[in-house]
């Protein structure tokens, strides 16, 4: 397998789930709002034997008019019309920023891979509309539920014969987490579970997960599989280890 991280770059976010570009040359973490986190944002391509996988799909900013997303795909020489099968573990707007963008009339939304499957919790779907903002964008994620191209989960399950995938909860009540198993290799994506490589190695409980302790303890569990099996780690929010091979 391949993977690839696709940074849409540094960011802190507060209370007010503002993300705000941070330039470790140039900003102060410190001078920022008190409990300012600092977070990577980016998504992760992965190309199996059988698919060009994205997995979450950032915050939707685009520059120029082109999709920050589809630009860094490009640059990593794939075609975001080559992406069969978008897998979301949860539809927060940093991770579900790049689900759709805004029509050619700018009058609505459209999904942003529209060639492409989209694999989606029905109970996630169905929250992120009962919480809304800020956390959730409804208006961004309404195409999700009027497009034929999209699946929606209940529960635990396996994709194509290979990609499972486990409804969880923890960060929020219906995250869920991804293993590809292709090529006798083993990648463990496991969105805002398990976002960083150091939180894998402590006993970190996080104020804002829906249940910080259930979180806490699938980390633990994650990495203690993922060293004896030596898994691929890959870290949404880490901004040195995006990816870390265990074992």
């Amino acid at each position: 397998m391949k993977f690839i991280p696709l940074s849409e770059g540094s960011f802190t976010i507060d209370h007010s789930k503002h993300f705000v570009p941070f330039n470790s040359a140039a900003d102060d973490l410190q001078g920022r709002p008190a409990g300012s986190l600092l977070v990577e944002v980016q998504p992760f391509v992965v190309v199996t034997s059988e698919d060009v996988l994205l997995i979450d799909t950032g915050l939707g900013f685009e520059k120029d008019g082109v999709m920050q997303l589809h630009r860094n795909l490009m640059d990593a020489g794939i075609n975001p019309g080559e992406v069969t099968k978008v897998l979301m573990s949860h539809l927060h707007k940093d991770h579900a920023g790049g689900v759709s963008k805004l029509n050619k009339a700018g009058n609505g939304y459209e999904l942003s891979f529209p060639a492409a499957t989209y694999y989606v919790q029905q109970k996630e779907l169905d929250f992120a509309f009962e919480k809304g903002s800020p956390s959730y964008m409804p208006g961004e994620l309404d195409c999700l539920r009027q497009a034929p191209n999209i699946v929606l989960l209940d529960g635990d399950g396996v994709i194509g014969g290979y990609i499972q995938y486990q409804l969880v909860g923890g960060h929020c009540p219906y995250h869920q987490v991804f293993r590809i198993v292709d090529g006798g290799e083993t990648v463990f994506f496991g969105g805002d579970n398990a976002p960083q490589l150091q939180q894998m190695k402590s006993r970190f409980i996080a104020k804002y997960d829906y249940d910080g302790k259930k979180a806490m303890e699938l980390r633990q569990q994650w990495w203690l599989e993922g060293q004896e099996a030596g898994w691929e780690f890959l870290f949404y929010h880490d901004i040195k280890t995006p990816v870390y091979r265990a074992g």
